[in-house]
């Protein structure tokens, strides 16, 4: 057994690397070491021919399972962004680049996810070969809300989701349970949270002739998911279909069901300027490969701290979150019908010549 640091537990059992995210009062939020120590045991594991299959997952405030993930850590994103740490550069690149390597590992990855998976925990288990979800799954990418994007390769993994559902999802930033995870293509099958220890502990005694099996062994001790929460899949189809964002939260605010009102009440509470680029990222991503995903939003998320020095909606988001939370962001522009077509396009062109990006070597 290993233990990388206190917040990641890390120990081969049996044929399966099995890691343990272990910073429960943090809901497990990962910070650069924990990017690190996880980036580092995989590739150590990719090599490990002892290693057949991958399993994560979290710890809750009671013990292990009960939250997975809920993103990266925002306070340190703060702090970096607005005191100029170097290491807020660090942090996105290597974490996409974890995220890559998790969707091209060569070997099963399975992710239980438990409880909270939110932004960057969407990220370590969007990739898994199998994504088990249960009853206490409260999955989104709610990054909107901070006045950021959905990033960790959420472009190309929302863009995949049904109709326009991945829009729905990133500019609203709307929370979702397991049916609808299952639905959406978001994961891939339900385990009644009560069982996921006996399961977890089985793949550590158990003796499986390929990763395949293991992940076969898995599979075959999950059952139905039960009844869907989102019943607006005709209204989400057609709002967010329409040609931007200050055209949905329009449409929205002039229809007369009572999702259509909440729902644009939702989108006015977002950052203006991000609502456009988020519309955009997404529809880009459609047609991109996961690894130019990744180097859009390496892009995007240099843009957000520093394409308007003193103006950072994702920094003036942090603080109404989570700094001084007052939960009263100062949008600039304040509207989304004020938002320069421009200013979104600048977001879209790259700091960096093609053989200099942070993330040129993923393909």
């Amino acid at each position: 057994m290993t233990e990388n640091n206190q917040h990641i537990v890390a120990e081969l059992r049996g044929q399966v690397g099995c890691i343990t995210l272990n910073r429960p009062k943090a809901l497990n939020a990962l910070s650069l070491a924990m990017v690190r120590d996880l980036m580092s045991q995989l590739l150590a594991w990719q090599q490990d021919p002892r290693v057949l299959a991958v399993a994560i997952r979290g710890t809750g405030r009671e013990g292990a399972f009960g939250a997975f993930c809920a993103g990266g850590d925002i306070r340190f994103l703060h702090a970096a962004g607005t005191s100029g740490n170097p290491e807020l550069e660090d942090f996105f690149t290597e974490e996409y680049a974890l995220n890559h390597l998790i969707h091209t590992l060569g070997k099963p990855y399975i992710a239980f996810m438990d409880g909270i998976v939110m932004g960057g925990g969407m990220g370590i288990s969007q990739g898994a070969s199998l994504r088990i979800v249960t009853e206490r799954t409260k999955m989104a990418m709610p990054e909107t809300i901070i006045g950021l994007f959905p990033d960790v390769g959420g472009g190309w993994f929302l863009s995949r989701c049904p109709g326009r559902v991945g829009e729905w999802l990133a500019l609203s930033g709307e929370t979702i349970g397991a049916a609808d995870a299952i639905a959406f293509q978001l994961a891939d099958g339900y385990l009644p949270s009560d069982q996921q220890a006996a399961l977890w502990d089985a793949l550590g005694t158990q003796s499986f002739a390929s990763g395949s099996a293991v992940q076969d062994f898995v599979a075959s001790k999950m059952v139905a998911a039960g009844q869907r929460q989102v019943t607006a899949i005709e209204q989400i189809d057609h709002f967010f279909a329409l040609p931007d964002a200050a055209a949905i939260v329009q449409a929205l605010e002039v229809a007369e069901g009572a999702w259509e009102q909440a729902t644009a009440q939702l989108l006015r509470k977002r950052s203006p300027l991000m609502l456009q680029v988020v519309l955009e990222q997404i529809r880009r991503a459609r047609g991109m490969t996961l690894a130019q995903d990744l180097r859009m939003e390496r892009d995007l998320v240099r843009h957000c701290f520093y394409l308007r020095p003193g103006q950072s909606e994702t920094i003036e988001g942090i603080r109404a979150l989570a700094v001084d939370k007052d939960h009263a962001p100062r949008w600039q522009p304040a509207r989304v019908e004020e938002v320069d077509p421009a200013l979104v396009q600048a977001f879209f062109q790259s700091p960096w010549p093609a053989h200099a990006h942070p993330l040129a070597g993923l393909v």
